[in-house]
């Protein structure tokens, strides 16, 4: 046995014959075959590479996403806290993901998609599975989307049960009334398969949250943190929208749509909506701000 000086070995009989520790903790060797091009375009693999790493952070996001509600739903708003801000660091990766396709010309997109689209069909990132799981979590509900899964019964499945599960948002204004505040009853026991409609009581709760700077301390932090996960959930979509304008143009694309005119409303779509329209309210204007009188309630 080892002395309790002694760190304890690891045992080496979970590894594959001809793998090392690594290489079979991390699948390498799955992970590298998983990129088959159907192009001669030689940035085609740069290309698989970037919409593979988008789905592997979608999934992170939404692993992260549910466990943040676990915690909410056992009161513990310290722990949720830590978890979102996960969410916020991912999404930073997947901005950034962005980067590794901005050469793409629209000679370079077409040459790769023509082919893609001879093999497998057309179709969208925004269609899969991961990202609308990720987009109902955070609240946005519309189960139009889920006829585009009939082929896919366990997806399917999946996303049906996640559109009339409560959002994020839901269990957090749970919590909150959990903990004393105003959420109105009819908000907490709304169809939650429905698109989310704002409430001005759940505007006032927000702005009561942030009525002075020093006060409701975590509660604001939480705030703060769902307004970075709720911005870069929207940066990744004008990313999105402006690589479609730059690689595509006005092709028709999504079920025929025209892909940026299809895009374009996406961005009006942003989670926690109280949560932003409470800012005109929040704060004390200087004496003699213009805004001040126009924006008093």
């Amino acid at each position: 046995m080892n002395s309790p000086s002694e760190p304890a070995s690891l045992d080496p009989t979970g590894t594959p014959a001809g793998q090392t520790p690594y290489s079979a903790w991390m699948r390498t060797d799955v992970l590298h075959s998983l990129q088959n091009p159907v192009s001669d375009h030689p940035g085609e693999h740069a290309w698989i590479a970037h919409v593979q790493v988008s789905e592997l952070y979608w999934m992170l996001i939404v692993k992260e996403l549910q466990t943040a509600q676990r915690q909410l739903r056992a009161n513990n708003l310290g722990l949720a806290w830590r978890t979102l801000l996960r969410v916020v660091a991912h999404q930073e990766v997947l901005a950034a993901n962005w980067r590794s396709i901005d050469w793409m010309t629209p000679n370079d997109l077409m040459a790769i998609l023509s082919r893609a689209a001879a093999t497998y069909g057309k179709d969208t990132a925004l269609q899969g599975w991961t990202y609308r799981h990720m987009v109902y979590l955070l609240g946005i509900k519309q189960a139009e989307h889920l006829e585009h899964f009939t082929v896919q019964p366990e997806r399917l499945a999946q996303l049906q049960q996640a559109l009339v599960e409560p959002s994020l948002y839901d269990d957090l204004l749970a919590y909150f009334s959990r903990i004393g505040m105003a959420v109105p009853k009819a908000v907490l026991e709304r169809d939650l398969s429905a698109p989310y409609v704002p409430s001005p009581a759940v505007e006032q709760l927000w702005r009561d949250i942030y009525a002075g700077p020093d006060i409701n301390f975590q509660l604001q932090q939480i705030g703060e943190t769902l307004a970075d996960i709720a911005e870069g959930f929207s940066d990744w979509k004008y990313r999105h929208l402006m690589a479609t304008r730059r690689t595509f143009g006005a092709r028709p694309a999504y079920f025929g749509t025209e892909g940026v005119a299809w895009l374009v409303p996406t961005l009006d779509e942003i989670p926690f909506p109280e949560l932003w329209s409470a800012r005109t309210f929040i704060g004390n204007p200087p004496s003699g701000c213009p805004h001040m009188a126009k924006h008093k309630n």
